[in-house]
């Protein structure tokens, strides 16, 4: 009998162990999955590139290791010599979205989504997101608009301004200044509020860090905005002194430091945490009995708050709170630093592709987007976000998640939003305008794709064998695009046999090159395993403010992948001359080129 029932405990124990295995796997690929953006191509890719951390989240980035400078390398193909590669087989037209929008110009944040939501009790257009799109793109005169005379932002006085260094001057000028665009010695002036961007980063910089600090001078209006981004200094108190001085990548864009554009920052979890007047109790109401005051005259008026001589009230948090600081530092961070600073929060791997300013000069800007194609009010995303500094709304976003255990989730502070009726203070835009693909990643798309028609979140990084990648272009209505080179215009298909025919697998050896010699070579197509397409910006997501890459933080981009082809959009830009989609030429410091990425042939 123990025999028996040893043996039968034992094959309990088996069936628990295989049990868990099983569900770790499962769970594993799941994570796999979203931060890679598309399932694993076999399981040796399971274990040969295993999971990587997210900057900016709830992982440090320890950084990867850059590009060689050396030219022994067995990829380089001289015959196609891809160091000339064309960027483009057509003309891109980089002035696409024509005149920027002037600085007093408002998104009605309202007419946006009701026109891509629907009703917001029915969400009938939610899922529509090529609509959502073409509604952004072509739409522009509907949802933008100019206040009345004397009622622009940039018509009032910086002392009154909601952002504390709106003028430059810290608020003390009694108006804006004339406008003076940015130059290689100056970030220029603003004649309305300048706008606080931030972003969070921890370790040394990488080539996306790059990507999106240039997608940021390449679309936004540089005299009307500070770029702040804050280095944790909870895990590494040195961070901004090392970005400063021993960060080789961060080196480029030390010019724009110098002159104010960046501005970088210290983020230590802070113990208390100024609040705005009224309320801040959530209506539970303060204690009938204070207690007593400090020995700074400080009186303890409420759960977790505190009231100065001043009358000032302050979230306080506790010890033990502070030695259980949220895993997820990003997701705290911009919750906070909205709340001290106003202005908006980006992902680090978010590309811009318009100029923000629009979305956030108005009266009412706080908005977060939606997570995916998920139909609950409640379903935030906050990887792009706007608050009001020290706001009611701020406030109580903030006191909600230290209340719920220093627990910034947007999907949990969301569904506290709802239940406590503030959710409309905090509009939700819909996927299109910041992470066009999600709805489409989460099998939520109804309609037309969009496009580029993209499925998963690893095809922006796809060059080789791959033009067009499956159905790009099926739902493309737009006029021809002329070829470049040539008078005649054409579409992909009148092409593709040349691209099918290019993308032969060309056998090269282990030898060393000259790097100037190559530059000087002739390129051929024909011998190029990733040859240049008809992919523009311009029809990247048109209408769309941003694009969420969504991790995938050790990938570098394919030649003639749709990342590269922004890449070279940007260096066209600072190096070559190029126009940016508002129609302006670089005029500021000299931003090096993207590094070339030595891994593929």
């Amino acid at each position: 009998m123990a025999k028996r029932s040893r043996a039968r405990n034992f094959c309990g124990v088996l069936q628990s162990v295989l049990a868990a295995a099983t569900l770790y796997g499962f769970l594993f690929l799941l994570v796999t999955v979203y931060q890679k953006g598309s399932l694993p191509a076999s399981p040796k890719e399971l274990y040969k590139n295993p999971l990587s951390h997210r900057p900016g989240s709830s992982s440090d980035q320890t950084g990867t290791k850059g590009p060689s400078s050396k030219l022994i390398i067995e990829k380089i193909n001289p015959k196609a010599n891809w160091f000339n590669r064309p960027e483009s087989l057509v003309t891109p037209r980089d002035n696409f979205l024509g005149k920027r929008p002037h600085v007093d110009t408002i998104a009605n944040l309202t007419k946006l989504v009701e026109e891509c939501r629907g009703s917001y009790e029915k969400i009938e257009k939610m899922p529509y997101v090529y609509d959502c799109l073409k509604y952004l793109d072509q739409g522009v005169k509907e949802y933008f608009y100019t206040p009345p005379r004397g009622e622009g932002a940039s018509e009032q006085s910086p002392k009154y301004a909601e952002y504390l260094n709106a003028d430059g001057v810290d608020n003390t000028m009694n108006e804006y200044p004339a406008y003076k665009p940015a130059s290689k010695d100056s970030m220029g002036r603003c004649n309305g509020p300048i706008i606080p961007y931030h972003v969070y980063w921890t370790g040394p910089a990488t080539w996306r860090v790059g990507l999106f600090i240039k997608s940021h001078f390449h679309t936004q209006n540089i005299p009307c905005v500070r770029l702040f981004i804050w280095l944790d200094g909870d895990r590494d108190s040195k961070a901004v002194d090392k970005m400063l001085n021993q960060d080789p990548l961060f080196e480029k864009f030390l010019p724009f430091v110098a002159r104010g554009d960046i501005v970088l920052k210290t983020w230590k979890f802070p113990s208390r945490i100024p609040l705005p007047p009224g309320d801040n109790t959530d209506g539970v109401g303060y204690y009938k009995s204070p207690g007593k005051p400090n020995s700074k005259n400080e009186t303890l008026v409420a759960e977790g708050l505190i009231r100065d001589a001043k009358g000032q009230e302050w979230l306080v948090l506790t010890e033990k709170q502070m030695t259980f600081l949220p895993v997820a530092v990003s997701d705290a961070v911009r919750f906070v630093v909205l709340h001290l600073y106003g202005g908006a929060y980006f992902d680090m791997d978010v590309i811009m592709l318009r100029d923000m300013r629009p979305l956030l000069i108005g009266d009412e800007h706080s908005f977060a987007e939606r997570w995916g194609g998920h139909p609950s009010p409640g379903d935030y995303n906050t990887a792009i976000m706007s608050l009001s500094a020290n706001s009611s709304l701020s406030s109580y976003l903030l006191r909600g998640g230290v209340r719920m255990g220093l627990n910034f989730h947007p999907r949990v502070i969301g569904v506290m939003a709802v239940k406590d009726h503030r959710n409309r203070e905090f509009h939700m835009l819909e996927t299109a305008a910041f992470d066009p693909i999600w709805t489409e990643f989460n099998w939520g798309r109804l309609g037309k794709c969009t496009v580029p028609c993209i499925h998963d979140y690893a095809q922006v990084f796809k060059g080789k064998n791959g033009f067009p990648l499956k159905d790009e272009w099926k739902t493309y209505d737009g006029p021809q695009l002329k070829l470049a080179g040539a008078k005649s215009r054409g579409h992909f298909w009148e092409i593709r046999d040349v691209e099918e025919r290019a993308v032969m697998p060309v056998m090269t050896e282990s030898v060393s090159y000259d790097r100037d010699v190559l530059s000087k070579t002739e390129y051929k197509i024909e011998e190029d395993n990733y040859p240049p397409t008809n992919r523009t910006l311009e029809n990247f997501f048109r209408g769309a403010w941003t694009y969420h890459i969504h991790n995938q933080w050790l990938k570098n981009p394919e030649p003639s992948s749709w990342l590269n082809v922004i890449q070279r959009a940007h260096d066209g830009f600072f190096s070559h001359g190029r126009m940016n989609p508002y129609g302006e030429k670089w005029d500021g410091p000299n931003i090096p080129e993207y590094e070339i990425s030595w891994e593929y042939p």
